[in-house]
């Protein structure tokens, strides 16, 4: 092995608490090194969150400031926090502890029950759906598979926002959520849940940091060990915290603000799980005193990727449009962004999926491109492109189209009115093949209306209905084809698109996107109705929308093409209108008129007010900038071996005095003041009382007692050691 490829694989671990430092660029360094809180990072898409947090932990423990248990580091996935410890193992600062809310909270819960509670802990509920569906039937309340997973949702989200099964109705009503059932039958669904948990001695998921707050509030000696262990808290993605896990962490820090938060209110896209930036954009009117640094250097994109992510937020309303961040490439020009508009969707996926082909045929790997979509149910028609062009391809965060459950149900459903034919009566009424699959269809969900809001019962008929819509074009396309001929293609493509990969294109929902990057995005299906998605009603669901499309724009590196088209289906009528949101932005189209950032299109920092008491940060030699962590080179505030300025006539005269001092009061001449501090006396010079206080070993009651003598001394004026001070 040689070195280089040594070094790859195993990054040298920085030899100094300085060299943690390299490489930083200005802002970066100014996370690294502002190591007490409260410190709040408002950090853009690839500007290098990552690297600039875990750059602070390690520098923080390299420099003996932070011990690294006594560090707690907080992100929202297994995956973050692993790749969290991951480099900072590689920076030399094993044993800090990084994880995510729940596991933190089991952790202690799993610690502290016997003491708090007795016994042992309750187990985990391993298959919550299944504990939902026992609730609703004693409810006497039938849900299928896609209502359970929403009821599901809608009791987790109750939960995170603290409420419980009673005043559900009304948290709906007033955070003007779109319920998947009539919200007072998943307030009683809710209750037996919670109800069925209590009897059989299990907890779920949130339950974890439900008890765990509780043990801290009703334990004060629980919290102030877990206090004494945890001294230091970072949180990562802190513009996704649900109001349980804010009040989690407010626990945990008890009185102090030894805090750094990192997070970005334009990339807010999961408030429908109790998600929320408020925390984030009220940080600086929780802590006056904060410390704000601002990440704008975008190292993901190229500078017309950037462009057009501005120009998105450019246009944003709201509070969290307020604090957006101009972001600046920090990468070579690249190709413009490419808009394009095609007559219908089949030949939307036909012209990305050439468009790809090109790409991996021009080198660009096809691990490195992606396809981003609203809907899980839009990727059907691109994976049926993508094979049919002999793309390879992988779906991220869903079931392949025809893997999915209502799918497979409904290609059984299907399969079987074909057998039957005419002795079907479902199909007495249907004249033709689309009316067939309408009807056999009817009976698994799908219905000529969309149901209202999200979630899983909207995305089973978004299924269903692009079954129908299938069956529409295969008509079409092939007149008088029966029941068994559709089902014979289903089967086709189905096997088509089951052959295994081992590297693909990316196809995801812009969703799954989050924290994801390749160079080539194809961002499709950008109509009005979809981007924004057409239960967006509210003015913040909408700008939920804009965010989420941001999200999309930012992952790409270099290569980034947008498109809608004009109608569903080829030959129908072209009514579709590309989303609002390129207005202004695409060529052709009116500008909505952009607005000015209130806090922030450039990086840099913002100092809090004054605190009332200092804290220890990093030290730094004025002589070299060495990063200094001996208590006596703090003092001089250089390394030991660096060479001195000091007064030598001064630092004699202020022995003198201090050995008076020492005598008139009975002590040993270091309780007035150390060698070290007189030494740094008689460097510094000071001419005020401020800048006497602010040398290392002074201190309030020092300045008060001798402050006077000091100054007299070190402006050449003689002082009589002999004299009493001053009461």
């Amino acid at each position: 092995m040689t070195s280089a490829t040594h070094s790859s694989l195993f990054p040298q671990v920085p030899e100094s608490a300085d060299a943690v430092l390299d490489g930083l660029d200005p802002e970066q360094r100014e996370v690294a090194t502002a190591l007490h809180g409260p410190v709040c990072v408002l950090a853009g898409a690839g500007t290098g969150k990552t690297r600039a947090i875990t750059h602070r932990i390690a520098y923080g423990v390299r420099a003996g400031i932070l011990h690294p248990s006594s560090v707690l580091a907080v992100t929202f996935t297994n995956r973050a926090a692993g790749e969290m410890r991951g480099r900072l193992r590689q920076l030399g600062a094993g044993g800090v502890q990084a994880r995510t809310f729940h596991s933190a909270a089991l952790r202690q819960l799993q610690y502290f029950w016997p003491k708090a509670v007795g016994g042992e802990l309750p187990r985990l509920v391993e298959r919550k759906v299944q504990l939902v569906a026992e609730a609703g039937a004693r409810c006497r309340v039938r849900l299928d598979r896609g209502e359970l997973r929403d009821v599901t949702g809608e009791i987790e989200w109750a939960k995170v926002t603290q409420t419980v099964p009673a005043d559900y109705p009304a948290a709906v009503a007033k955070s003007l959520r779109d319920a998947p059932r009539d919200p007072a039958e998943i307030s009683q669904i809710y209750g037996a849940y919670e109800e069925l948990k209590r009897d059989r001695g299990m907890i779920d998921f949130e339950d974890v940091l439900l008890l765990t707050v509780g043990v801290l509030q009703d334990r004060h000696d629980i919290a102030e060990q877990i206090r004494a262990q945890y001294q230091h808290f970072v949180v990562d993605e802190y513009q996704d915290v649900s109001p349980l896990q804010q009040r989690l962490l407010e626990l945990w820090l008890g009185d102090r603000d030894s805090l750094c938060v990192v997070g970005d209110a334009s990339q807010t896209i999961y408030s429908f799980t109790g998600a929320t930036p408020d925390h984030l954009l009220n940080f600086r009117t929780r802590h006056p005193q904060a410390t704000v640094v601002k990440l704008v250097r975008d190292y993901r994109s190229t500078p017309q990727v950037v462009h057009l992510a501005n120009g998105l937020l450019a246009q944003a309303r709201g509070r969290a449009a307020d604090h957006r961040l101009e972001l600046v490439s920090q990468r070579e020009a690249g190709p413009e962004p490419v808009y394009t508009e095609y007559g219908d969707e089949p030949a939307e996926a036909e012209g990305v999926a050439r468009r790809i082909r090109d790409l991996i045929a021009s080198g660009v790997s096809a691990g490195e491109i992606a396809v981003l979509y609203r809907i899980n149910a839009q990727s059907e028609v691109y994976e049926q492109a993508l094979a049919d062009a002999g793309v390879p391809y992988q779906l991220r965060g869903a079931e392949r189209f025809f893997e999915r459950p209502e799918v497979r149900e409904a290609g059984i459903a299907l399969r079987g009115a074909a057998r039957a034919g005419g002795n079907d009566s479902l199909l007495d009424d249907a004249v033709d093949l689309p009316s067939q699959v309408r009807a056999v269809l009817g009976t698994k969900g799908w219905s000529s209306a969309p149901p209202a809001g999200a979630g899983a019962v909207r995305d089973r008929w978004e299924s269903l209905a692009a079954l129908v819509r299938l069956a529409e074009d295969f008509a079409r396309a092939k007149p008088g084809a029966t029941l068994s001929d559709l089902v014979a293609e289903l089967d086709e493509r189905a096997a088509a698109q089951h052959a295994p990969t081992v590297e693909g294109v990316t196809l995801a929902s812009l969703h799954a996107a989050k924290g994801l990057e390749w160079d080539a995005v194809f961002v499709v299906g950008l109509t009005e109705g979809m981007m924004p998605i057409t239960y967006a009603k509210t003015d913040e669901q909408v700008e939920e929308e804009r965010r989420l499309l941001y999200v999309g724009v930012t992952r790409a590196r270099v290569h980034l093409a947008l498109s809608w088209s004009l109608s569903r289906s080829p030959g129908g009528r072209p009514s579709r209108r590309p989303s609002r949101f390129l207005n202004g932005l695409r060529p052709g189209s009116a500008a909505l008129g952009a607005r000015a950032s209130s806090s922030g299109g450039t990086g840099g920092v913002e100092r809090g007010a004054a605190r009332r008491r200092t804290r220890r940060g990093p030290v730094l030699c004025r002589v070299c900038g060495k990063t200094l962590t001996e208590a006596g080179e703090m003092k001089l505030m250089r390394c030991e071996d660096c060479p001195s300025d000091m007064d030598e006539g001064l630092y004699e005269r202020l022995r003198d005095w201090r050995a008076g001092q020492a005598s008139r009061l009975g002590q040993p001449p270091y309780c007035v003041f150390t060698d070290k501090t007189l030494m740094a006396i008689a460097e510094a010079v000071p001419a005020s009382g401020g800048e006497l206080a602010v040398i290392s070993g002074v201190g309030a009651r020092k300045l008060d007692r001798f402050g006077t003598d000091v100054l007299a001394i070190c402006a050449g004026q003689e002082v009589d050691a002999s004299e009493e001070e001053p009461s």
